[in-house]
């Protein structure tokens, strides 16, 4: 038994609420059971309650045992004078407020239903599974998750728009800025992220400003600021590209990182970190308002366009500057373009709406229901649970289930937890 099942209780009114009587046989009627408090002081506050018909307003604490008041020694906190109720699992041992007279209290063991209790039981098992509810989730009604799905999506946006808005804060509220920050970084996907991030974040984005509309110059910035121009390479692009990257290191005092923080290593060489630069700076010497562009697009046929992007020719022979290959165009794929628009285009476009006080909810669903979903272990993991995700809008939906709900136990706040709970035999 842990208190957050009792907060739950409470909160629901899950026992017979009509002829409640405190350990004192004081009658209790809950007229409002308070606000749920989530930071410190009493469990839930302003509640509404009259004990012998007499109404009472103030709030409302809750512990598995009585005595746990003493334990936690709220008798001594101020923060605690205005409690009106003493919410128990087990009453054993009488509470004193400061005027010596008993606190009301109510014990809830013996109010629960035995069904209720054997669910909760069933779900928070000590036994090892990959979500608390896998031997039970197949058994809850399809439109119910399907509308919880909805709102994680949109939980799992305004998790990801934490650190758009803190890039944001860094960089003076820099839209342009923050969508390079973010591109570089999934650019980098999950094993160079942080160095493409650390490579965005290593110049001014003023300078990149400068230099966009000339691919020679973007690449010289790009690639010598991500220390590839450091090494010696027996080509003549090569060559040129340092050559040049000493003047522009030295104009805008550059300092480039570590070329040692880019991983090659058993990796595809389409997602090689050269390439990936490569496909960078393509993309925004083609689309010199990359930002607004993105912004006015709905389509998702039409973002697929925007980043179609040629590399240059340098690149369609090599995947590093050392060693040539098969000439071949390297070209983003639409599976590609798809983990941008999840994770960087969509939260960016929707913390620019929020800042501009006109989200399109039904915009980004229809737009996200187009996407295929992603593959992970996590997705196949549902999909084994007979939860399949038709579409990125519900892989996401899923992600942040697992991540934020599942993994943490947190089923009393899971909408799907929470039928479970309630389900009659």
């Amino acid at each position: 038994m842990k208190e957050d099942f009792l907060h739950f209780l409470w909160q629901n009114k899950l026992f017979p609420s009509n002829s409640l009587k405190s350990v004192a046989n004081e009658t209790i009627q809950i007229i409002k059971a308070g606000t749920h408090n989530l930071n410190t002081g009493p469990d839930f506050l302003n509640a509404h309650l009259k004990i012998n018909n007499q109404l009472w307003v103030g709030n409302v604490e809750i512990h598995i045992n009585s005595s746990d008041w003493y334990l936690h020694k709220h008798e001594e906190d101020k923060n605690y004078d205005a409690v009106i109720l003493h919410v128990v699992w087990q009453f054993d041992s009488a509470i004193f407020m400061k005027n010596n007279k008993p606190l009301p209290t109510l014990e809830l063991h013996g109010l629960i239903d035995e069904n209720l209790l054997n669910n909760y039981q069933s779900l928070f098992s000590k036994q090892l599974r990959w979500i608390p509810c896998e031997q039970q989730i197949n058994e809850v009604d399809s439109f119910l998750i399907s509308n919880w799905l909805e709102r994680l999506y949109f939980e799992r946006l305004e998790n990801k728009a934490v650190l758009i808005k803190e890039l944001l804060a860094k960089s003076n509220n820099d839209f342009e800025s923050v969508l390079f920050q973010l591109l570089a970084k999934n650019f980098g996907l999950k094993i160079n992220g942080e160095a493409f991030l650390q490579l965005a974040q290593s110049f001014e984005f003023s300078i990149l400003k400068k230099v966009r509309f000339n691919e020679f110059q973007l690449s010289v910035l790009l690639f010598g600021q991500a220390g590839f121009l450091e090494s010696e390479v027996e080509d003549s692009y090569f060559i040129q590209l340092k050559n040049e990257y000493a003047y522009v290191k030295h104009k805008y005092k550059l300092l480039p990182i570590s070329n040692s923080l880019f991983q090659f290593f058993r990796m595809r060489p389409t997602n090689f970190p050269s390439i990936r630069i490569a496909q960078l700076v393509a993309l925004f010497f083609k689309h010199q308002n990359l930002f607004s562009k993105l912004m006015e697009l709905n389509k998702l046929e039409d973002f697929y366009d925007m980043f179609s992007v040629a590399i240059a020719d340098f690149w369609r022979t090599h995947y590093t500057f050392e060693t040539e290959s098969k000439k071949s165009a390297k070209k983003l794929t639409k599976s590609f373009i798809d983990l941008l628009l999840v994770n960087t285009v969509l939260p960016l476009k929707f913390v620019y709406e929020q800042s501009r006080g006109e989200v399109n909810s039904d915009g980004f669903f229809k737009l996200m229901q187009q996407i295929k979903p992603e593959k992970n272990s996590i997705i196949t993991k549902f999909s084994d649970l007979t939860i399949t995700a038709k579409n990125a809008f519900e892989s996401q939906a899923l992600l942040e289930l697992k991540n934020n709900y599942c993994a943490k136990k947190r089923c009393l706040q899971c909408a799907i937890g929470t039928s479970l709970l309630r389900k009659k035999d």
